[in-house]
């Protein structure tokens, strides 16, 4: 059997990290088995339809190095691959259901169900629809829909029995289909439910297996009773754990950042993110955790993918996100500091950018963090942290640095060594530890008290910067 899987989502505004897992793990599954990866845009829920969302979609998973084999502007042989476009092939196939007596016209008012939930809820009754339409004549029912009464169609639940389904990750499901509802399978607009239209999608695009999140688990008994209805021949089905917040509760913007371009937008690796998201449901069976996208394709199975929810541990995507950083190469991280830099309004050679990068690339968690965890690489100091200056620059402070200053202006060589051995021979020249000039330099430069190594910052800075930073720094700190 070949190997087609698809990514449904909704054009609802930014893909949620969830998304994002559900596509990973569709397009890592596809790619191991030489299938194809389809991308379906679910759109029939017209109020929630967010403008520009699809393109949005499409380029996050570009940028994420997920691409679709199908979709929108990638037409294969089973498009359109928008829903929206597909309202005849429903309507089309809900009335075949009505036809086969496994789904009948509903004319119940929306004052009418919403009467009935209460009621229900009250005598403490899960709520259902309680099949006031179920028993109209076929004759009736149709009679009504020609004279232009509004209806919906609704499936027919088999009262008695159950369904049984094997689940890729969860083995064995037995679901009752007396607790199931009749589904609505045509809106009065003449629109799809969701149950409807990704059923007809999946027989009609071939797809062989169905991988999506677990709120999706209570639905499939209805969409399996579709099938055989129908008589077509069932997918395959994994239901994938839930994402969860550290508090267990699940993940939701309240707590944090869920869109994948937030976390775009601030600075973190598209291959520590992909790698941080195949872990969270997922492992390789031992203890390694930095993947490539080809490593992850060659070691993904769903045998691997736990049942219980996964927890979004932020700390480990920027452990994850510095572990990717640091085997990137200066010339590799360029193109993502070089627009950051330019954005702020500051300009730099790519050769200077470069050495800054190779500085900080060991000290930094994410992208941003080369403009703003260093703002002092591309300007002089605007202000000096007061704590390192209470600490640091003592009454002898301008004396001992106005010397210092003197020995790097007679450097004809101003590299990290010679930086060194000029400040420490100064030091032993006043019969001071280093210390008391290696502090308060670092403020002069810097305006902070932390960085990566002071006599290698000088070097990247260069002479002249760091002759007029200590000249500023005594002028402002007197």
């Amino acid at each position: 059997m070949s190997v087609r899987v698809r990514f449904a989502p909704s054009p609802t505004g930014y893909l949620h990290v969830g998304g994002l897992r559900t596509a990973l793990y569709n397009f890592l599954f596809a790619k191991k088995h030489g299938g194809a990866f389809i991308l379906r845009i679910e759109d029939t829920d017209q109020s929630r339809k967010v403008e520009g969302a699809t393109e949005n979609l499409i380029a996050t998973l570009r940028w994420a190095g997920i691409d679709f084999d199908e979709g929108p502007g990638k037409e294969g042989n089973y498009g359109p691959y928008i829903q929206s476009q597909r309202l005849h092939l429903y309507k089309q196939h809900a009335e075949q259901l009505i036809e086969m007596g496994r789904a009948y016209y509903c004319f119940c008012t929306p004052s009418r169900l919403e009467e009935v939930r209460k009621q229900q809820v009250a005598a403490g009754i899960d709520p259902k629809y309680d099949g006031h339409c179920r028993t109209i004549p076929p004759v009736e029912a149709a009679e009504r829909v020609a004279s232009g009464e509004p209806h919906v169609i609704r499936m027919r639940v088999p009262e008695e029995g159950e369904v049984r389904f094997s689940d890729l990750i969860r083995g064995e499901v037995i679901i009752q289909n007396k607790i199931l509802d009749d589904q609505v399978l045509l809106k009065s607009d003449g629109f799809p439910t969701y149950h409807l239209a990704v059923v007809v999608d999946d027989h009609l695009m071939e797809i062989s297996h169905v991988v999506r999140g677990e709120e999706w688990l209570p639905s499939t008994p209805k969409h399996i009773l579709l099938y055989q209805y129908f008589g077509w021949k069932l997918p395959q089905f994994a239901h994938l754990p839930l994402l969860l917040n550290p508090d267990k509760s699940k993940l939701s913007k309240r707590q944090g950042d869920v869109a994948v371009e937030e976390y775009r937008a601030k600075g973190y690796l598209k291959e520590a993110l992909v790698n941080f998201v195949a872990f969270l449901g997922w492992n390789p069976g031992d203890e390694r955790e930095i993947f490539s996208m080809q490593e992850l394709i060659a070691e993904f199975s769903f045998e691997r993918v736990g049942k219980a929810g996964a927890v979004f541990n932020i700390e480990k995507l920027k452990w994850m996100n510095q572990q990717h950083i640091k085997q990137r190469s200066a010339n590799e991280l360029l193109p993502l500091v070089k627009p950051l830099v330019k954005e702020k309004g500051w300009n730099s050679t790519d050769e200077y950018l470069l050495r800054v990068i190779d500085l900080m690339k060991e000290r930094v968690v994410v992208v941003n963090d080369f403009v703003d965890a260093c703002s002092y690489f591309y300007h002089d100091p605007i202000n000096y942290d007061e704590q390192a200056r209470l600490k640091n620059w003592k009454a002898e402070t301008p004396s001992q640095l106005t010397i210092l200053l003197e020995r790097f202006k007679s450097l004809t060589v101003f590299d990290a060594a010679t930086v060194e051995h000029a400040l420490r021979s100064t030091a032993e020249a006043l019969q001071i530890g280093a210390g008391k000039l290696i502090h308060p330099l670092r403020l002069a430069l810097s305006g902070v008290s932390n960085g990566p190594s002071l006599f290698h910052m000088a070097e990247v800075l260069g002479k002249e910067t760091v002759v007029r930073r200590i000249e500023l720094a005594l002028e402002k700190l007197k």
